[in-house]
């Protein structure tokens, strides 16, 4: 079975790493520090439905979007990641601390991180000029827990192994190699870019509290790339990004999501809208989307040239 790979912040500024590194954990709070092991018994989705009112009634100024977002990154520490998975962790010194998680679930309720997997740290830190910028700024980013396994290969390197030919998902193999090398950082070069896009005038990728956290938003049926909001609040887009040539099953892929977004984050008088982005489209593709109203498509360009210095 094949690794999955995690950023995990370990408190703001890592300000906890060392306290992680010396006891052998990872663990995040939310406002919960009691025992969760009777809401995992429904799954995913029963978790959600049993902690966000939880979540909500604790933090009665924020957003059903910000409970979704704590509940879900509450499951990926404490269900979410495997025995054997990766995690990457900032630590306040500005080096990266590698480790495999090594226990199921855990509570340790007066702890500063009381939901709690157990690590075996594989390295001492590894710097940051050691790093990619890809790598750096999927690390950088908003949010408590990243799926990193796009920089599967190069963690593995990191941790001085080779990267195992599982790592890479057939799903997303493109024919021609120097177009999926342009292609690799497409999330986060639009993320970063937002504001330039056709898109950015008229929605915001969703923040909380200053915090960008609408990249790769967790719900019940995997992570959305991006979840952003329009400028007057009314409408939630869900945006999903396909490497390459985008054919009719990401119709239904976006569509799950989007009713996820519309029956768990929406608040009253919401509604949701979805947006494909991929290199090519296809006439299934075109056919699926011409008898749906509530869902784009976008084609996106990539170019390259040389200037002389």
């Amino acid at each position: 079975m094949s690794k999955s790979y995690y950023r995990v912040r370990l408190g703001e500024a890592g300000r906890y790493a060392e306290e992680c590194r010396a006891g052998g954990f990872i663990g995040g709070h939310w406002d919960f520090k009691e025992d969760l092991t009777p809401y995992f018994v429904d799954g995913y989705r029963g978790f959600g439905k049993q902690c966000k009112p939880i979540f909500l009634e604790r933090n009665p100024d924020k957003t059903k979007v910000a409970a979704g977002l704590a509940c879900g990154m509450l499951w990926t520490i404490c269900k979410g990641m495997q025995i054997g998975d990766v995690v990457f962790c900032p630590a306040a010194d500005g080096r990266f601390m590698l480790g495999q998680i090594a226990s199921d679930y855990y509570c340790v309720p007066d702890g500063a991180l009381p939901q709690r997997r157990k690590v075996e740290w594989l390295t001492d830190g590894i710097a940051r000029d050691d790093v990619s910028d890809g790598l750096k700024r999927s690390t950088n980013g908003p949010g408590t827990v990243v799926d990193i396994s796009a920089y599967a290969e190069e963690v593995e390197r990191l941790i001085g192994h080779d990267a195992p030919p599982s790592i890479v998902a057939t799903s997303d193999i493109i024919e021609d190699p120097s177009t999926f090398a342009l292609e690799k950082h497409l999330e986060d070069f639009l993320v970063a870019n937002w504001a330039q896009t056709e898109l950015g005038r008229d929605y915001d990728i969703f923040s909380d509290d200053g915090e960008l956290v609408g990249q790769q938003f967790p719900s019940d049926t995997g992570p959305i790339d991006i979840l952003a909001i329009s400028k007057d609040r009314k409408t939630l887009l869900v945006v999903e990004l396909k490497r390459g040539r985008a054919s009719d099953t990401v119709v239904g892929q976006i569509q799950r999501y989007m009713g996820y977004v519309a029956g768990e984050l929406a608040e009253e008088g919401q509604s949701v809208r979805g947006t494909i982005i991929a290199l090519e489209d296809d006439l299934r593709l075109r056919r699926a989307l011409s008898v749906t109203q509530s869902i784009d498509f976008y084609r996106y360009q990539v170019s390259f040239r040389l200037v002389q210095a």
